[in-house]
């Protein structure tokens, strides 16, 4: 028997059987059902929080996540699909993150916000092995250096495991535009790696 597609056994299903799938709860929020936001909110606010703060670990996760749903629930109007609400806030999510970073790196270039430096380190496990820590502590660091946009796509490739198309979906970016940001922020990790 072959083996399962390893993509395939790391997926863990929005919904348990018998709750509500999310374009029900999606057409009940937008009829104004406060149980259905929360539901919403419920069901995805761990997912959003993991996401957030692995594409920006130095900010707050919860406050980026309460943001997105902020966000997210006042323009559910604009969801095309209620199917697709997982991916929607996901894409959301991205948008609310790359505001956030070229906000700060513009406060920084006028000198109100000082530069931070990511501890690494704390973004992972201590049982993680060396080889992997130290992967992860170059990614975060050429990270860093990187545009938001290249910062972005680089992670959710690396760290979420997105295809470029996933990538260019939840960015709203062409497929040629991720593929040329993606490229930039492996040079930018190949110097990190070259520079250790």
């Amino acid at each position: 028997m072959p083996l399962p597609d390893s993509r395939a056994t790391n997926v863990v299903p929005l919904h348990r059987s018998g709750e509500l799938p999310d374009a029900t709860l999606v057409l009940e929020a937008r009829e104004g059902q406060q149980w259905a936001r929360e539901a919403l909110f419920r069901r995805h606010v761990k997912r959003i929080m993991a996401l957030a703060f692995r594409l920006m670990p130095e900010e707050d996760p919860e406050d980026l996540a309460h943001d997105v749903f902020v966000k997210a629930l006042g323009s559910l109007d604009t969801l095309a699909n209620p199917a697709a609400f997982g991916p929607w806030l996901s894409a959301v999510t991205v948008t609310l993150i790359k505001m956030k970073l070229r906000k700060k790196r513009w406060l920084r270039r006028i000198g109100m916000a000082k530069s931070e430096e990511l501890d690494a380190e704390s973004l992972m496990s201590r049982d993680a092995p060396e080889g992997v820590r130290i992967a992860l502590g170059d990614l975060y660091k050429a990270a860093e250096k990187l545009g938001e946009e290249e910062r972005i796509a680089l992670l959710l490739q690396r760290i979420e495991g997105l295809e470029l198309q996933q990538i260019a979906e939840q960015m709203h970016l062409s497929l040629a535009t991720v593929k040329r940001r993606i490229a930039r922020a492996e040079a930018a990790l190949a110097e990190v790696a070259s520079d250790a």
